[in-house]
């Protein structure tokens, strides 16, 4: 199958073939959780049994956090680094990445079975609930085992993808879920083993996607795992991390919107709510909550891997410079995530009770009020948690993990945790403080937006730049190829030397003023003292052949030889006159009125204002003499020169950019 090309091939083609394979991961990767509760809801633990495992998901949410930490930032990196074909730091991005994923997922390993009861408290486990706590500790327990299959199956997810192989990654998951969803079953039903059985359907799934994405390593398209690339740069690792940052906020706040949350239901969940007069206890909101972060977990998992799957593209084209493409990615993403929070919210806000049910029948009228509560307000803002998620990505596949951590922050640890802590704490409902999710969404969604534009600024900035450099470096050749020299005659005070010096720099050619003393001074011998104070001055009319003549002749042949090997701007020196039999010379006179001269000349040559004008004025006599002297002409009449420009007109910086725009407009001709 021909690859596509990521630099050309258009944008929604190449995001339907990596953004699907990414979606049904993700998809599947979330529902090894669900599919649990789902079963768990249904099975004689019923509430207890989803109430233990929202206590347990904070801890497995943590570890899929280390994985995308990981794997999200090598893999980016290694798009980045392949946009900017440097092929070795592709490979070490990889190898790197899997030798810290090996590192993490022993040390989670070693937490979660050594401190199993303080996890369990950190995140709403109260012993005094001894049936619920019971399931959360043996759920737990079993879970750890497989923490290293699980960390690095989903780690290498993201590099597999990026590889260009996406539906190899969708098959890697979608085999360890599958296994998950047909072993649950047997396993709490038929083998009566309940939350443990559940918790072993896991693993034995997540081993399955390890294997199937070990063996890719063998077989990988752009990356080559050895010896080499696993051997730890320092500086590869930090860069990954840093890009991978995203991810890894992304997941830990949902971890600590979990453990604030089951600890404020957990407090007030037996208080009577005023609105109601019903008290839910501490079981119901934490089973219910738990069912609506997983249901949240869905809808964020797709538009993590919509956004995921641009990320090879962008990623690409960042590095290849194209930001013309980059832009079209992200817009395309946008619109896509867009449409999927809008029938998220639909479905939420319409269908409550169908999404409730799924996870067991039999559920009183409390449990349910507190569902439909739960589910039209806890997830009301879902439009704008798509688009924050999206925004979030979208920022680390362009390299920016700065703003791409402050916006995974935002959300869900600056503006959630405050207002729900506050919220709750004013109200002492269970209800009401379920309004903080709406409230971080607008807020959240207000910064992404403020971080998007400034990203696009600065990609803009950075394209300006790349055009300026691209139109100096063709008009520099062009130029080359025809040597032209500009001569710039000016008035003293006049800004003709700072005129003449951008020009230059516009051009991309070389500026030569005091430059001509010291080739000069080097070439013929003068001593550089002499030259700054005798050329250009008023001359002494003689019959004999003097220093000045002799400076003059020895300037001109510095002039000549400069305008025989190179395109640049020279200013002074009669360099029009000397470069008159030339072609592609262009000639050119500034001059100012004598306000502007005197401003400049206190500005910048530190004369006394009083005396500025006199000062300015014999200067200028000077130059006159001595143009008149060596070229029999006047300095300051127009008809020897083919642009006459009064620089205050547009000022200094723009003055030498209409110059430079009408050279170029010649040179075409």
């Amino acid at each position: 199958m021909k690859e596509l090309d990521l630099g050309k091939e258009r944008i929604p083609k190449l995001i339907k073939k990596f953004a699907i394979p990414c979606v049904i991961s993700m998809i599947v990767a979330a529902l090894y959780n669900i599919v649990d509760q789902i079963f768990i809801g249904w099975s004689e633990a019923g509430a207890f049994g989803n109430a233990a495992t929202n206590i347990v998901y904070p801890f497995t949410v943590i570890s899929l956090a280390f994985a995308l930490l990981i794997g999200d930032g090598s893999a980016a990196l290694f798009s980045l680094s392949l946009g900017a074909k440097d092929k070795e730091k592709a490979n070490k991005s990889i190898g790197n990445g899997l030798i810290l994923l090996i590192f993490i997922s022993i040390v989670l390993t070693v937490i979660g079975l050594v401190f199993s009861k303080q996890i369990l408290g950190i995140f709403g486990g109260n012993p005094n609930e001894v049936e619920c706590y019971q399931y959360a500790k043996d759920y737990l327990r079993i879970i750890c085992y497989g923490l290293p299959f699980y960390i690095i199956g989903q780690g290498l997810n993201a590099s597999i993808r990026n590889d260009g192989s996406p539906k190899y990654a969708m098959v890697a998951t979608i085999v360890g879920a599958i296994s998950n969803i047909i072993l649950d079953p047997i396993f709490i039903f038929v083998f009566k083993m309940g939350v443990k059985g559940a918790a072993i359907a896991t693993i034995i799934g997540q081993i399955l996607t390890f294997i199937i994405s070990i063996y890719y390593l063998k077989k990988s398209k752009q990356f080559k795992v050895n010896k080499e690339s696993m051997q730890l740069d320092k500086s590869i690792c930090l860069k990954a991390i840093s890009l991978g940052l995203a991810s890894l906020i992304t997941q830990l706040a949902i971890v600590v919107i979990i453990a604030v949350a089951n600890n404020l239901v957990s407090k007030y969940g037996y208080m009577t709510m005023a609105s109601t007069g019903a008290p839910y206890g501490a079981v119901i909101p934490l089973a219910v909550i738990g069912i609506c972060m997983k249901v949240f977990g869905i809808v964020v998992s797709i538009v993590i891997g919509v956004s995921l799957g641009g990320m090879p593209i962008i990623g690409y084209n960042m590095g290849a410079g194209n930001t013309k493409r980059v832009k079209e990615t992200v817009k395309y993403i946008l619109i896509t995530n867009l449409i999927i929070g809008f029938i998220a919210f639909v479905i939420f806000e319409l269908f409550p009770g169908f999404i409730i049910n799924m996870f067991g029948s039999g559920n009183g009228t409390e449990y349910m009020e507190f569902a439909y509560y739960c589910l039209r307000i806890f997830l009301g803002g879902i439009v704008l948690t798509c688009l924050i998620k999206s925004i979030s990505i979208l920022l680390q596949s362009m390299g920016s993990s700065l703003k791409s951590t402050i916006l995974a922050l935002a959300r869900d640890v600056i503006f959630f945790v405050p207002s729900i802590i506050i919220i709750a704490n004013l109200s002492h409902s269970v209800v009401t403080m379920l309004w903080s999710a709406i409230i971080a969404d607008v807020l959240a969604f207000i910064t992404g937006v403020i971080l998007l534009k400034q990203e696009f600024k600065q990609m803009d900035n950075l394209t300006k730049e790349t055009i300026i450099e691209d139109e100096k470096l063709k008009l520099g050749k062009s130029l080359l190829n025809n040597k032209v020299v500009i001569t710039i005659s000016r008035e003293y005070g006049s800004g003709g030397h700072f005129v003449g010096k951008l020009l230059a720099e516009k051009l991309g050619i070389n500026f030569y003023d005091k430059e001509i003393i010291k080739l000069t001074s080097k070439e013929f011998g003068f001593n550089k003292n002499y030259i700054e104070q005798n050329e250009e001055q008023s001359v002494k009319s003689s019959i004999y052949y003097t220093n000045d003549d002799k400076l003059f002749e020895s300037e001109s042949r510095i002039i000549e030889e400069l305008a025989k090997k190179e395109p640049c701007v020279i200013v002074g020196r009669c360099a029009d006159y000397v470069l008159r039999n030339r072609k592609h010379v262009i000639k050119i006179f500034l001059y100012s009125d004598i306000e502007s001269k005197i401003k400049r000349v206190v500005k910048y040559y530190g004369l006394d204002k009083n005396k500025a004008e006199k000062e300015i004025n014999k200067i200028n006599k000077q130059r006159a003499k001595h143009y008149n002297h060596f070229t029999n002409k006047n300095w300051n009449s127009f008809e020897n020169y083919d642009l006459a420009i009064n620089v205050d007109k547009l000022g200094v910086e723009e003055t030498a950019e209409m110059i430079k725009n009408i050279i170029l407009s010649e040179d075409k001709k």
